[in-house]
């Protein structure tokens, strides 16, 4: 691994800047289709590994090319680097060092390439991400109208949650519908609404935002809902354990399920109980239930699709 090629990009709006480790090639490159193909045609041959951080949209493009020219690509989470760059000692701050460092990080930390959505992954994506947008506008929208006395406004917003809603319900038609245009989808749907506590909302998320439910292990999958417990320990300090990272779509509608499965799902409200009488305090018991649901999510869907034959 000391002779491959790893590349380091750091996305913004308009441009990218890369970077070669070990040949410290550098580029500066728009962030247009056309330019950047360009640029994936000059790179140098033999890229084992081509890095860049999530940056909520923009590195989709740059991501996808790369992919589809053959250059294994991984995108993580921009606290990875900025821990790693921490760890290095690097305190500037600059674009073309931000491309360095990921390109360090890429050879060093050698994360594991990203399959890319498909285009119903990504339609499906964009159709739940419009919906709980929709819905946290008719929060905003209901929380205004219980403190608004004007009755224009009042008529003002109530036209609005109207529209809203009719908005959340053709956007839940057209999620329902591309999800029975795929029989595995489909499969997987239905089995996830079996277990008590989990709703149409919980089962369209975990199918659009956590499409590896089920082709890992237990904590691989708590780890990517953002559900395993790190603890703070040094010497003999016990800290508390926390959650960090992973994807806070999926541990919301997690969050909102296990409302639900605490009280009528017997295993999950079982142990939320007993974990309640061993003096937890609320929020830890209901976010252990959350890693408790993944992990039997996990397991139905691996048993049922990607399980050996014996």
């Amino acid at each position: 691994m000391n002779d491959s090629l790893h590349l380091g990009i750091d996305v913004s709006k308009e441009w990218i800047d890369a970077y070669l480790e070990p040949t410290r090639e550098s580029w500066h490159v728009e962030r247009t289709p056309q330019a950047l193909a360009s640029w994936i045609t000059g790179l140098p041959s033999g890229i084992s590994l081509a890095v860049m951080e999530a940056t909520g949209g923009f590195e989709a493009i740059v991501a996808a090319l790369l992919v589809e020219a053959g250059i294994p690509t991984a995108i993580i989470n921009p606290r990875q680097v900025r821990n790693f760059a921490s760890a290095q000692g690097t305190r500037a701050k600059t674009d073309v060092l931000d491309a360095r460092v990921i390109a360090r990080y890429a050879k060093v930390m050698n994360p594991a390439p990203r399959q890319l959505p498909s285009d119903q992954q990504r339609e499906l994506g964009e159709l739940v991400a419009r919906r709980r947008q929709l819905v946290e506008t008719a929060t905003a929208e209901k929380n205004r109208l219980s403190v608004t006395t004007n009755s224009h406004v009042r008529k003002s917003i109530e036209t609005h949650l109207r529209w809203l809603a009719r908005q959340i319900e053709d956007l839940e038609d057209q999620i329902t519908t591309l999800i029975k245009s795929s029989p595995v989808w489909y499969a997987k749907h239905q089995i996830l609404l079996s277990v008590c506590g989990v709703g149409p909302v919980t089962a369209s998320t975990l199918l659009a935002e956590l499409p590896e439910l089920g082709t890992l292990g237990h904590k691989q999958i708590a780890a990517l809902a953002g559900l395993a417990p790190f603890t703070h320990q040094s010497g003999k300090h016990r800290g508390r354990s926390f959650i960090q990272g992973g994807r806070e779509t999926v541990r919301r509608a997690l969050f909102m399920s296990i409302k639900s499965a605490s009280r009528h799902n017997s295993i999950i409200s079982e142990f939320y109980n007993r974990l309640i009488g061993r003096g937890k305090v609320k929020l830890v018991a209901k976010t252990a239930c959350m890693r408790k649901l993944i992990t039997i999510l996990n397991a139905l869907i691996r048993d049922s699709f990607y399980a050996l034959p014996s």
